[in-house]
């Protein structure tokens, strides 16, 4: 029996993922916390990007995007906010692979760590 759509009033995080997948608008990937956008999901995203974009200027709002990487100086900055998705956030402290010697894949390149670059926090 397929799953039924959890009630807005009681879990509105969980209704919204429910309507998206009810609607075959994007599936669960292979990565943890992460979504594939099916085709006609993202033309609804352009959409309401599209609609969004046109309301902002109208009203002399101008766009922005923002990092997907955010220093972890930042989050410690907002601790008490952290905690309730700090089980989301993957820690970066790399930034290369390398082809595994043994030829079993890939690994982390030790030569690549930060160091001195910020640690970014990634959500997901």
């Amino acid at each position: 029996m397929a799953k039924e759509i959890t009630p807005r009033e009681e879990d509105y995080s969980q209704w919204y993922i429910d309507i998206v997948k009810k609607a075959n608008l994007a599936q669960n990937s292979k990565v943890r916390g992460c979504m594939v956008i099916k085709p006609y999901g993202f033309a609804v995203w352009e959409n309401m990007q599209k609609e969004l974009d046109r309301m902002f200027k109208e009203t002399g709002h101008q766009n922005a995007y923002f990092p997907i990487f955010i220093p972890k100086s930042f989050l410690s900055k907002e601790a008490a906010h952290v905690e309730g998705f700090a089980q989301e956030c993957a820690v970066v402290t790399h930034y290369r692979l390398k082809n595994d010697p043994n030829g079993t894949g890939v690994i982390v390149d030790p030569a690549a760590k930060l160091g001195s670059i910020p640690t970014g926090i990634c959500r997901f």
